[in-house]
């Protein structure tokens, strides 16, 4: 950030110098060249034809300078067939005049006729005749004359020179202080800026060594809620552990009696001890089976793009239930447009539990029905079998509890709907179905947008 806020401020101050500079240079130089056009302006007014025909001044210019020989303030009027007219301070020196060129408008240029031409090295930086000029030049005819005669005036470069070179200096102490000063303005607010996520780094330190449980520290407004969201993830990550170490232990108890039962059998030497086997092995898929589940449930729910198009699962459901109870009529209804916060693979797991057990236990008819309810998406699966006693609706979800011991099953059915379920802040509930007279199963699962 400091480097980058830098760079910027160093691109600013140069683009910015640059410019300033450019217009305070021209404003300089444009004031001194209004001097020479004032200066010139008034020899021209002055000026006057002699007994000859030559050119002469009525009055002397104001500016003293042009009486003192080198002075650095010059002035002359050139025409063909008459020697130039001099200022006093060119003495014996000459500006050069090009006839050729037309100035009836005012012509302003540097001129180097004035500087050494001899190596640096060997100049003398104080004769005043080393000039830099600066002519101003028109040509008019004055009255009474045909002759275009040309009006100079010439000033030495060196003050106006000594302005800008003076501006230049200001401006690069001016912008590299003026610079430094920003970046040490952008360092220490970007120090005082990331001081508080310099606290959160050493608080998530203390969490990992274990020595707090959530960041407690109060925080800037700014990072606030990101503070508050780590906590937030800190404890979903503890009830996650918490509900991992649940489930295994579990898990533990319920393989623990099978395998003593295995245990036991093979030490007593027991007869049947292969269908024991069998009997408890499939206790313990069941079990395995169940945990499973849950697992790939909780792993995941963490995803916030859990999304499953509710239509399709229970057209995919329909199809696989139609080809295992052919003799079953299954009908569908709803909106077709459902979304549900939940993975695909779970909602088909959870629809084909329910759609076939309503097929396995009701009387030949199943009715499945897709709607959103207050923000919930809301599938009815009804059947016209007995239905389940009131009483029994509880207990119908504990794992491995059956009340129709006659078909083949698991018991787990319903107990892994509602555990999946209530992993997507889910519910399911029995009820009687008015429609086909047997029972009702109401998933509510949240609504995705």
């Amino acid at each position: 950030m400091i480097l980058i806020a830098s760079a910027w401020i160093f691109v600013l101050l140069v683009g910015g110098g640059v410019a300033l500079d450019r217009v305070l240079t021209t404003a300089i130089t444009r004031n001194f060249d209004e001097q020479l056009d004032y200066l010139l302006t008034s020899m021209i007014v002055s000026a006057e034809l002699g007994p000859g025909g030559e050119v002469v001044l009525n009055r002397e210019l104001a500016d003293q300078r042009f009486l003192e020989p080198g002075s650095g303030a010059y002035w002359q009027i050139s025409g063909n067939g008459f020697d130039p007219f001099p200022s006093r301070s060119l003495w014996d020196r000459r500006l050069r005049v090009n006839q050729r060129h037309d100035d009836r408008e005012l012509h302003i240029y540097d001129s180097d006729e004035f500087v050494d031409k001899t190596p640096r090295k060997d100049r003398d930086p104080n004769d005043p005749n080393n000039q830099m000029l600066r002519v101003a030049e028109r040509d008019l005819k004055l009255p009474g004359s045909p002759i275009r005669w040309k009006f100079q005036v010439a000033q030495s470069r060196d003050g106006l020179d000594a302005q800008i070179a003076t501006l230049r200096r200001t401006l690069v102490r001016s912008f590299v202080l003026l610079g430094l000063g920003l970046i040490v303005m952008v360092g220490l607010q970007t120090w005082y800026g990331l001081l508080p996520l310099r606290k959160v780094r050493s608080e998530i330190a203390r969490l990992r060594a274990g020595k707090a449980k959530r960041i407690e520290d109060r925080m800037p407004a700014e990072i606030a809620p990101m503070v508050e969201e780590l906590n937030a993830l800190v404890e979903h990550n503890d009830r996650q552990a918490e509900e991992a170490r649940r489930h295994a232990g579990n898990l533990a108890h319920a393989l623990k009696t099978p395998l003593s039962v295995i245990m036991n059998a093979a030490a007593a030497g027991q007869e049947d001890l292969a269908p024991t086997i069998i009997r408890e092995a499939r206790t313990m898929r069941r079990q395995i089976d169940h945990h499973l589940a849950r697992a790939r449930a909780v792993g995941r729910r963490g995803s916030a793009h859990s999304r499953a198009h509710v239509w399709p699962s229970i057209e995919a459901v329909e199809r696989a239930v139609g080809r295992l109870y052919p003799n079953v009529r299954l009908d569908v209804d709803g909106q077709k447009d459902l979304i549900a916060h939940i993975e695909r693979q779970d909602l088909d797991d959870l629809l084909g539990n329910l759609v076939e057990n309503a097929a396995k236990y009701g009387g030949g008819s199943v009715f499945v029905t897709a709607r959103v309810e207050a923000g919930f998406v809301e599938i009815l699966v009804e059947d016209d079998g007995t239905g389940i006693p009131e009483a029994d609706r509880i207990r119908i979800f504990d794992r491995g509890v059956r009340l129709d011991s006659g078909k083949p099953g698991t018991g787990l059915g319903l107990a892994i709907v509602r555990d999946v379920a209530e992993i997507y802040d889910g519910t399911v509930s029995l009820e009687e179905s008015e429609d086909l007279g047997g029972l009702l199963v109401r998933l509510r699962l949240p609504a995705a947008s």
